[in-house]
């Protein structure tokens, strides 16, 4: 009896994060997620910050994370499609996944066709209100002009400072305030959601990373906004069958 076809959705993992304690012990758990979804899994959406930080050299990718991109091939090699959208911390992908993995790399808001449904998929910092500050650091991450002068520094340099702020950023954030924040994240989510679904109602389902909070939302009787949580504390994503997304938990 053949198994049921999905397609599967994840985002934020942040491997090799500063914070994390045990980073083999953080990575074997989304690998072996991604084994225990092999036999169903039709493609994967992962959508942004799966790495923490990665600056990819035309000649030199960064060390680590083997297991989890040897499991990546795996999967691509069984003609599982699997599509990765740039984040905010793993922005600086370019064509080594594609090419070696065999996987693509998206940049930015997708609407696309799953199982026959329209859907718009996107990290999620490129939506919604978003202060002028991050909308320059972003703008400055994505030009061409600002990656060829950071890549002209030596990485003994650039590794330690893009992972101290990330940690940095994580650690100067009280819970409280973080939850405040990703709140209020969801709620202009949720608005911009809104507001396209009136001009693009056939699109139906609405998925996004980015804000470390897992919530699903029924905008109407057909649409959906799926916010996708993380794999750092809350180990969740998000499947469909083709009629129905779900949110869920692994472990």
């Amino acid at each position: 009896m053949s198994t049921m076809k999905k397609a599967f959705f994840l985002s934020d993992a942040h491997l090799g994060a500063r914070y994390i304690v045990n980073k083999r012990e953080h990575e074997g758990k989304l690998v072996n997620f991604l084994d225990s979804i092999k036999d169903e899994a039709a493609e994967i959406y992962l959508l942004g910050d799966i790495l923490d930080y990665w600056y990819e050299y035309k000649y030199v990718v960064p060390r680590g994370h083997v297991r989890f991109l040897g499991k990546l091939a795996e999967l691509a090699d069984s003609g599982v499609k699997i599509y990765w959208f740039t984040g905010n911390h793993d922005v600086w992908l370019f064509d080594y996944l594609a090419s070696e993995v065999g996987l693509t790399v998206l940049r930015g808001s997708t609407t696309k066709e799953i199982m026959g449904s329209r859907f718009l998929l996107s990290h999620g910092d490129d939506v919604g209100y978003q202060k002028t500050s991050y909308r320059f650091t972003r703008w400055c991450f994505y030009n061409r002009v600002c990656q060829w002068l950071y890549a002209s520094v030596h990485p003994r340099w650039t590794y330690p400072i893009a992972t101290g702020w990330s940690q940095q950023n994580r650690v100067n954030r009280s819970i409280e305030e973080g939850n405040k924040m990703k709140e209020v994240c969801c709620s202009r989510l949720e608005e911009f959601c809104r507001n396209h679904m009136t001009q693009h109602p056939d699109v139906l389902h609405y998925v996004f990373g980015h804000i470390h909070l897992a919530r699903q939302l029924k905008l109407d009787d057909s649409h959906t906004m799926t916010i996708l949580g993380d794999w750092i504390e809350q180990f969740t994503y998000a499947s469909f069958d083709g009629n129905k997304i779900d949110l869920h938990s692994f472990g």
